[in-house]
């Protein structure tokens, strides 16, 4: 379920006191803190099969997730920030005639960047070669399996929370502002932990050994940035976003059913306050239903509104 899957959607954090785009949980620069809640509604509108093909859903389907994310960034040195990310998921679906409704925790995400820059890079004009030098974050995120999974007791897909596997990422935010327009570049690259798994949607089955394939996640946007009479901006940004995950094995042979991928557009419209306190947002995130844009994915629609507040 999108849960599982989804790919990340824009936030405005980072080096700019609150200014750019980023597709992570990054508070600016100098911070001690930052809050962040965010809602979300996804719509699945058919999916893509193994040869990329869009094929639609059985007529009568309706298929929703929603989730509530909270996520908190602290302060752990002069370069240095960590966050947790924790989402509540609800299915509510409608597919050949069965019809489900649950609800359970997600998989959180606990991460550590470090900030490659002593300054804000944000610059009005350019004036010298190192005006062009965007902020760079690295970082480093682990995935605890703390959803409701396949191999738990559960009843089908439509109860799935999450994935069941830990996973341990990679991850580059470069991100430039030189108003009123910004840009990001943010690059992941995902390797999941082997587990055993005795059981298979509530049945019992003969222990086995699995692992996911590697997964690689990067996304592009860029952004303009209105400043309004009072001196709070509106920032509007559109982004391009690619996920792909390889095949992942069964006791060290490949197995067949996995590996996916799947690309998305996303518009972000970002309210925030004059001392950048205080950012609330919306994001509207598009699948195409065209064939080549996704490959064993669900084709979704997604909105979230969200609001974080940094803490000086």
């Amino acid at each position: 379920m999108g849960a599982v899957f989804t790919l990340s959607q824009p936030l405005l954090a980072a080096s700019c006191c609150g200014g750019g785009s980023s597709s992570a949980l990054i508070m600016p620069k100098f911070a001690k803190g930052m809050v962040d809640v965010s809602f979300s509604a996804e719509n699945y509108d058919g999916y893509w099969n193994s040869a990329g093909q869009y094929t639609e859903d059985p007529a009568g389907s309706d298929l929703n997730q929603y989730r509530l994310s909270l996520g908190y960034a602290h302060r752990l040195g002069e370069r240095w920030q960590g966050s947790v990310i924790t989402p509540h998921v609800w299915n509510d679906n409608q597919y050949s005639g069965v019809s489900s409704t649950t609800q359970g925790m997600g998989d959180t995400t606990l991460n550590l960047w470090y900030e490659g820059f002593d300054n804000v890079k944000c610059v009005w004009k350019i004036k010298k070669p190192e005006d062009w030098i965007p902020a760079s974050y690295y970082g480093l995120s682990m995935t605890l399996p703390t959803g409701v999974s396949p191999y738990d007791d559960v009843k089908n897909s439509f109860d799935i929370t999450g994935r069941g596997f830990y996973r341990l990422d990679a991850n580059l935010l470069l991100d430039k502002t030189i108003y009123p327009l910004n840009a990001t570049l943010a690059l992941s690259y995902g390797q999941y932990l082997e587990r055993p798994v005795n059981r298979e949607y509530g049945r019992y089955v003969e222990p086995y050994d699995k692992q996911l394939g590697d997964r690689f996640s990067g996304s592009i946007s860029g952004g303009y940035t209105q400043f309004l009479d009072n001196m709070d901006t509106l920032t509007y940004t559109l982004a391009y976003a690619y996920l792909q995950e390889e095949q992942g094995t069964i006791n060290g042979a490949v197995d067949t059913t996995t590996g996916m991928n799947k690309q998305a557009l996303s518009t972000t419209i970002a309210y925030a306050s004059m001392d950048r306190d205080w950012v609330f947002k919306l994001t509207l995130s598009h699948s195409p239903k065209r064939d080549g844009y996704g490959e064993s994915f669900p084709v979704t629609n997604l909105i979230t509104a969200g609001v974080n507040h940094v803490l000086r």
